[in-house]
């Protein structure tokens, strides 16, 4: 079944189930026992290696202080790309391991998710089980994720996203599985581990914890229990971030975003996303640039697309965001949101635009890197009419792209990612 119609006007509507989770400062102390409980012998840690910290090497050696094997992929990338996973499905049948943790973020998640995939399916490519719980064995290996930053929240939901870089290799294709099988078996939120996060990072991540929030507030699918979450996770990473991004040893803001980012995807995790997210997909697609940095710019943007059809969930957002909204019109308030959210990116210190995005713009830049050819060549962003075009094609074939607030077609969504490349944010308040 396609998703379009799987997004038709339908009674029925589902609830995907959260995995167990731990959670505050502390928890990744009790990996080991709780690896044990779940029966892990020999476990692969995929993570992408968390270089200038030793979370990896504290959690290896935890675990096998409690008597568990430990073999360590540690070439997880950023917006993870099939050739991680597959790499990684090698290394765990070559060494007969029997689960698996992930340490880090979104991308270490999201490959590990993808390889438990493959791994119960005779290590096939993770490619071919794009879409909507495309799995045919519900049955894969035990997985505890350990969160390193407060973004994605992929520790507790069903999708996972993945570049296929092999299909067609001049074309990269940034995708989103959705499949029940991936949800992890423990999820591990503990906000020390977040103190290592650069500043530029956190921002970003915490851009993301936004864009999970509001999407599936204003989201067509107006699945009604997310909306509380969603609202909640908005108020939070407002009263949060700033002091996450400027001040990285405050517990309480670690926490505030932990709490905040994990609410937001429990929140997506049912009620959909939208093109901020397709956006996001396509830039990475294309740049491989950081998915949060990707989210914080598409946002104004898409939020100002999406108001005229609903301007009293974002007059909601207004609120959870700190604005006095008392006399104001929905429209009004609305515009309240939008202008917050602005002043909020600017508080953190994000690029305004993607062609303002370049190789020394921040510190997880991957832009002209490769490994493949491809990505050594996109090393500048054009936004050009031929980049503008091919990115909002990607836009319109992206898994996130029918839950989106307004229709979108080609004409109604190029001028967005075009104002995305180029345009000022100013004129969008103005």
């Amino acid at each position: 079944m396609k998703v379009e119609e799987l997004l038709k006007p339908f009674p029925i509507k589902e609830f995907h189930p959260f995995p167990r989770a731990l959670m505050g400062p502390g928890a990744h102390e009790i990996i080991g026992p709780e690896a044990l409980k779940l029966g892990f012998k020999r476990t692969l840690i995929m993570t992408s290696g968390l270089r200038g910290t030793d979370v990896v090497h504290k959690i290896a050696e935890s675990m096998k202080y409690h008597g568990l094997d430990v073999v360590v992929y540690d070439k997880v990338e950023s917006n993870p790309k099939d050739y991680n996973v597959m790499d990684a499905v090698a290394l765990y049948q070559e060494n007969e391991c029997d689960s698996f943790v992930s340490i880090g973020g979104g991308s270490s998640h999201d490959a590990c998710k993808g390889a438990r995939i493959s791994v119960a399916h005779d290590g096939r490519s993770v490619n071919e089980f794009e879409g909507f719980n495309q799995s045919e064995n519900p049955r894969n290996p035990p997985h505890i994720a350990v969160s390193t930053t407060a973004g994605t929240g992929s520790e507790t939901s069903w999708a996972y996203v993945i570049t296929d870089t092999t299909t067609d290799p001049d074309n990269p294709h940034k995708y989103v599985a959705f499949d029940d099988t991936s949800v992890t078996t423990l999820a591990i939120d503990d906000p020390v581990l977040y103190y290592d996060c650069p500043i530029d990072y956190t921002a970003q991540c915490g851009f993301d914890v936004l864009a999970h929030a509001s999407e599936p507030y204003v989201s067509r699918l107006n699945f009604q229990p997310s909306l509380g979450n969603a609202l909640y996770a908005i108020k939070l990473t407002s009263e949060h971030l700033r002091q996450a991004v400027w001040n990285g040893q405050d517990l309480a803001g670690r926490e505030g975003m932990m709490y905040a980012q994990y609410i937001a995807a429990q929140a997506f995790n049912s009620g959909g996303l939208g093109i901020i997210h397709s956006i996001s997909h396509a830039v990475s697609a294309f740049y491989d640039t950081h998915h949060g940095l990707n989210n914080a710019i598409a946002l104004p943007r898409v939020w100002a697309f999406n108001m005229p059809t609903q301007y009293q969930r974002f007059a909601d957002i207004a609120e959870a965001m700190g604005v006095d909204t008392h006399g104001m019109t929905a429209p009004q308030a609305a515009d309240a949101a939008l202008a917050a959210a602005i002043r909020l990116l600017r508080d953190v210190g994000i690029p305004e635009k993607f062609t303002d995005v370049t190789q020394d713009s921040y510190s997880k830049n991957r832009l002209g890197q490769g490994p493949t050819k491809f990505y050594e060549n996109a090393s500048v962003i054009k936004g050009d009419d031929t980049d503008v075009d091919r990115i909002t094609n990607h836009v319109l074939g992206d898994a996130c792209t029918p839950g989106n607030a307004k229709e979108c077609t080609f004409e109604t969504v190029r001028p967005v990612v075009e104002h995305c490349m180029n345009g000022d944010l100013d004129d969008l308040l103005s």
